[in-house]
């Protein structure tokens, strides 16, 4: 369990807070720092007053100078010491009240005050509100003021003592601050105190993430050899990142879903994140990586990009058989391939439901696609992926809703082409220094980078085939390296 230091107003105050951990004043927080120089405690600051150059104020950037995870961070407190730093914040906010208050059967007939203690409101009509309102503002105590004028808004937000809580908000801000120390943020089985802790990101119900569940298994063992705590959480965990070091996403991502949400947080957070907000904006969109390739002048199938008034270019231009594709597909889905014209316009009818571009591209069929992944700049992995059999794709999506993969064949680095390895790097750095994966064809007439992936596929007995553990300290290292260059 992880150690909580908690700061309380006065002396009198440690008895109820000792329940949650080490209950100390913020004088001899300030005051001691051969004390409390623990850099695996989590603060928990819940001074009196937080203006600017009070105690309470010194005590949070304290706790951060000694790398220590404190709430609420100097951040927060300048955010909140003025309606003008937050307002940025209060239309997303408005939004939420709204949305909870139009649900009520019986909704509030004037102005009223709700106090937020760990992200819990004291009235439970108002979670929903209550979680986004911490997770912008990560503060124990909070009240807010909310007026109607016109329609619900939110007028002031600000920090509130516990000394100036009713008796009943409390006995119920109390509990709450037990509740969340006792939160399981560290794993219990650890015998030393880990450097670092990282979320790892995963879905166990996604029928084709980047790694298996045994997979995943690996990266928490063998980073607990490496002092790094690896805990995997799921979307439901969003409120806990701000909580580690480094955030590890290991299911398919999207501009449209929560992992986008989980990078863009991690990084604001201060956290090192793979994959990175910028590489999934990138990544996630084929369109704008054909740009990337054509600008760079790097090897790629002639690709066009088409709108509902250009389909019959791609008859043009490319000719039979071509590939159809939409801009944000993955593991082979929304590929379309077209023989003849009735087959394009087909295909390209049931793409443009979803989006308003697509791609066409020359096809290229061969019997398997190289794919080279890439960290830091540098090869870590290269495997082949074969066709599924009778058909020319490595996943094959059937009607009946099942899905076959083709083989595989994983190489040493070294002993793989070396044009092939050379262009998947060029490719790669276009996009950053993160975690890739760069698919490409061989051919007679060359190799051809077909896409550059943010979060490629890492299994037991695939692509760690050759390296075995070390591909998995490998990427972890890398972790350890960002967070201390941070």
């Amino acid at each position: 369990m992880t150690d909580h230091i908690v700061i309380v107003e006065n002396k009198a105050d440690q008895g109820w807070a000792a329940s949650a951990g080490t209950a100390v004043t913020a004088r001899e927080f300030a005051t001691n720092p051969e004390r409390f120089k623990n850099r695996q405690a989590r603060v928990i600051n819940l001074s009196a007053s937080f203006d600017y150059l009070d105690l309470g104020y010194y005590c949070s950037l304290l706790a951060e100078a000694r790398g220590q995870k404190v709430v609420p961070t100097v951040e927060t407190l300048l955010n909140l010491s003025r309606k003008t730093l937050y307002a940025v914040d209060l239309p997303e906010l408005n939004a939420a009240l709204r949305e909870e208050i139009g649900k009520l059967a019986a909704p509030p007939r004037a102005a009223f005050t709700l106090t937020v203690c760990f992200g819990q409101p004291t009235d439970s009509r108002f979670r929903n509100f209550a979680r986004r309102l911490f997770d912008r503002f990560r503060s124990p105590l909070l009240r807010v003021q909310v007026v109607h004028d016109e329609r619900w808004q939110v007028r002031q937000i600000e920090h509130v003592a516990a000394s100036a809580l009713s008796p009943d908000e409390f006995e119920f801000f109390v509990a709450t601050l037990e509740r969340y120390t006792r939160a399981d943020w560290r794993p219990a089985k650890a015998k030393t105190q880990p450097r670092y802790w990282m979320a790892l990101l995963h879905d166990p119900a996604e029928k084709m993430p980047p790694s298996s569940p045994e997979t995943l298994k690996k990266f928490v063992s063998v980073g607990a050899s490496l002092g790094i705590a690896v805990e995997m959480i799921q979307r439901k965990d969003f409120l806990k990142l701000a909580e580690y070091d480094a955030l590890f996403i290991r299911e398919t991502t999207s501009i449209e879903n929560h992992t986008f949400r989980f990078a863009r947080k991690a990084v604001h957070e201060g956290l090192v994140a793979i994959d990175d907000p910028v590489s999934i904006l990138r990544c996630t969109n084929k369109v704008y990586l054909a740009e990337l390739l054509q600008a760079n002048r790097l090897p790629a199938p002639r690709t066009l990009i088409l709108d509902r008034e250009s389909i019959l270019q791609a008859e043009e231009q490319l000719g039979y058989p071509l590939v159809l594709k939409i801009p944000d597909g993955s593991f082979s889905r929304g590929v379309i391939k077209a023989n003849t014209r009735a087959e394009l316009m087909d295909g390209a009818r049931k793409l443009l439901q979803r989006t308003e571009l697509i791609l066409a591209q020359q096809f290229m069929y061969t019997a398997f696609d190289w794919r080279v992944g890439i960290l830091n700049r540098q090869p870590i992995f290269v495997s082949q992926y074969f066709m599924s059999r009778k058909h020319w794709q490595i996943v094959n999506h059937r009607a009946d809703g099942k899905v076959a993969e083709g083989g595989f064949k994983t190489w040493d680095v070294a002993a793989a082409p070396r044009e092939v390895v050379d262009i998947a790097l060029k490719a790669a750095n276009l996009i950053g220094d993160g975690l890739y994966g760069v698919d490409l064809k061989q051919t007679d007439a060359g190799v051809f980078v077909i896409e550059i992936n943010d979060n490629p596929n890492i299994d037991r007995g695939v692509e760690d085939a050759m390296l075995k553990d070390e591909l998995y300290r490998t990427v972890l290292r890398d972790f350890v390296r960002r967070i201390e260059a941070r």
